[in-house]
């Protein structure tokens, strides 16, 4: 009897570390790394959280693609509140920064933050984002964000590029698949010009 209640909680243990929340920035980048999470036995629960996006059009577009996504996946997708003044707030003295520049790493702080709070509370110990997957992005940078995040809350951040082995062309030809919503920007209202 008891080997078995060990055998159980083992189990159950197992299937815990198997959960893993993904911070998803869109349907298009979010496409490739739910279905390499799912590939890799992973319990796959899609965070959406991005204030950043602007104008709320926008947002509405970029979220009923993920919910296409999620919905074709079968994953759990988490629909953050959008609250475009928190962006707003967090990136305040940096709206004239470039792209790739310091506004973005505070972007990338407070959504990871965020990610990181949500795997808190959902007692998830696994988290990671799509937005690796853009050729645009910077992988070490946004790596070193999330492990910094992921070592304050007591997570495990999982630094994996996505668009290594034709990640972003996988990703690509998933979100066409399902005929997604495409931008043709980040996000944010700086990102427009």
């Amino acid at each position: 009897m008891m080997n078995s209640k060990k055998c159980l909680l083992k189990q159950e243990q197992k299937k815990e570390d198997s959960k893993i929340l993904l911070h998803a920035c869109c349907g298009i980048c979010s496409s490739y790394p739910v279905s390499f999470l799912k590939d890799a036995g992973y319990d796959v629960v899609v965070h959406f959280y991005n204030p950043n996006i602007y104008p709320s059009e926008e947002y509405q577009k970029r979220l009923e693609a993920e919910r296409t996504l999620c919905a074709h996946f079968g994953v759990e997708l988490i629909e953050d509140e959008y609250n475009p003044n928190e962006f707003f707030d967090f990136v305040k003295g940096f709206e004239d920064e470039p792209e790739k520049g310091l506004r973005c790493d505070k972007c990338f702080e407070l959504r990871l933050e965020r990610a990181a709070q949500k795997a808190k509370e959902l007692n998830i110990t696994n988290f990671t984002t799509s937005i690796v997957i853009s050729p645009h992005k910077n992988f070490q940078k946004l790596a070193k964000i999330g492990e910094n995040i992921a070592q304050k809350n007591g997570l495990t951040f999982l630094a994996i590029d996505f668009k290594k082995k034709d990640g972003f062309l996988k990703t690509n030809k998933i979100a066409n698949a399902l005929s997604l919503y495409r931008q043709n920007y980040c996000g944010c209202k700086f990102s427009i010009r």
